[in-house]
Parts: structure tokens; C-alpha cells; sequence
């Protein structure tokens, strides 16, 4: 009798990679951090859980205590190896689990709106064929955080592809009101742009912002930049874990 061939699993579509680690310079441990009763990847987590274009949800890092914490949680977990960026992560991972393209959702944002994570994972699929790249963006009112040089703004041009991204104030306001815009830590990339993203040079303008999408555009690559609603925030320091817990508490109290 002829053995039975077990299936073969098939390829998720989207999955969203939260790439995590212990070393954050500004943040020691940060993907630990208690926001509320739960560490902070804990929230990422659920924000992509709430999504309602994904195919699952997978942390990625090289730490054994954040591993451990989410066995601890009930999230899945990939071990990698050391990175210079998270999506140098992601990409590690998308050669060790097949799928037709992945969401980077780092693992600061702990409010990101999952209809942002929709939003993203739709525009994948729509790509112009020499588009590498989707990149969330929303714009900025607050005049304190188009200062602050731990929020990452970004200009467009005229297709909403991105031409810069700084910590500074760009466009510098000579000439007219601009509006400013700031960069989520939400990108989505196929399988074939992050084995790219992989190979390309690390160029001065990447490593003086330390702006991974920069790697993309100052080879000569597109990424598409996609507005969206979010009115969460990033947690860079203790100082924005310290207004990241107000804000949970103001929203629990609705």
C-alpha cells in the first residue's frame, strides 16, 4: 500500500512581523515594559490580532527574554539572529516563513489602528511593479512633535512616494505653511523587496537619520506612502511609556 502523502502547508498571504529587541539605546528592555498590565509588545500584538486582513501575527527577535515572554503570552515567536534594523528582521524571517507579503508593525506602536494594518496590507496589492515598498503615514498637528527628533517626518511627491525622511522639521517653512507629515512604523514589503532590502547598501542618509525605508529611497528605489487615520503615538523613551499609560487609561475610561 502506497504511503500517503501528507499535504503540504500552504503559504500565508499577509503576515505581520513585530520585530522586537532588548537593546534599543533610548530604551533598554522596551518591548517588555509594562503599559498597563501588559508589556508593551503585548498591545502590538493585539493591534494586529484586530486586523482583519492578516493570515497570523509572529514576533521576531533575538532575545531570549522577549521569546520567553511571549511563550509566556501565547504569542508566536521566531528567534533571529542580531540586526541593524527591524526590517532587516522581518526579512529573516520571510525566508523562514512562506507568505505573500509581510507587514511590519514595529514594536513600539501599541496603538496603531488596526484599519491602518488593513489599509496597508490592501495597497500590497496594488503595486506599481517598480514600487518595493508601502509606508503609513498621517499628518502631524501637534507642533511639539514636529519638533521632537524621535518622530519621523517624511515629504512626498506629487504620487505620494517618499523623497525624504528626517527627524528633522522637513519642509523647512520659507516659503509657505507646509504641512508635516510623520512616518508610521507600519510598512509592507513582499517576500522578493525584502531579500532586496537585504542586499542594498546601508547609504550615509540611512545612517545618519537611522530611517531604514531611507535604504530604499537613496538607491533609487519607490516606496509608496499611504495616508491613514491614527491618532495613537510611538514609545521611543520611559518619557512616552509614562504619556503612552494616560492615554490607554483616558481611552479605558470612554
Amino acid at each position: 500500500m502506497a504511503a500517503t502523502a501528507l499535504p503540504r502547508t500552504p503559504a500565508r498571504r499577509h503576515i505581520a512581523v513585530i520585530p522586537c529587541r532588548w537593546g534599543a539605546s533610548r530604551f533598554p528592555g522596551k518591548p517588555l515594559a509594562q503599559l498597563g498590565n501588559k508589556p508593551l509588545l503585548w498591545h502590538v500584538h493585539q493591534r494586529c490580532k484586530e486586523a482583519q486582513r492578516l493570515d497570523g501575527v509572529v514576533v521576531a527577535t533575538d532575545d531570549e527574554r522577549i521569546e520567553e515572554a511571549c511563550h509566556e503570552l501565547g504569542i508566536e515567536c521566531m528567534r533571529t539572529g542580531d540586526h541593524l534594523t527591524g526590517t532587516d528582521r522581518v526579512a529573516e524571517c520571510a525566508d523562514r516563513l512562506p507568505a505573500d507579503a509581510y507587514i511590519n508593525v514595529q514594536g513600539d506602536e501599541p496603538f496603531i489602528s488596526p484599519a491602518a494594518i488593513d489599509a496597508v496590507s490592501e495597497a500590497l496589492e496594488h503595486l506599481a511593479p517598480d514600487t518595493l515598498a508601502v509606508n503609513a503615514y498621517t499628518e502631524l498637528k501637534d507642533a511639539s512633535a514636529v519638533l521632537d527628533h524621535n518622530v519621523v517626518k517624511v515629504v512626498v511627491d506629487a504620487d505620494r512616494n517618499a523623497l525624504m525622511f528626517s527627524r528633522q522639521p522637513i519642509p523647512y517653512p520659507r516659503g509657505d505653511r507646509p504641512r508635516y507629515l510623520r512616518q508610521l512604523g507600519l510598512y509592507g514589503l513582499t517576500g522578493t523587496a525584502l531579500r532586496l532590502f537585504r542586499q542594498l547598501p546601508h547609504g550615509p542618509l540611512e545612517r545618519t537619520e537611522g530611517v531604514e525605508m531611507l535604504r530604499f529611497v537613496e538607491n533609487g528605489h519607490r516606496v509608496q506612502m499611504l495616508s491613514v487615520v491614527d491618532d495613537g503615538l510611538a514609545v521611543d523613551t520611559p518619557e512616552d511609556l509614562a504619556r503612552a499609560s494616560r492615554f490607554l487609561r483616558s481611552r479605558q475610561l470612554r
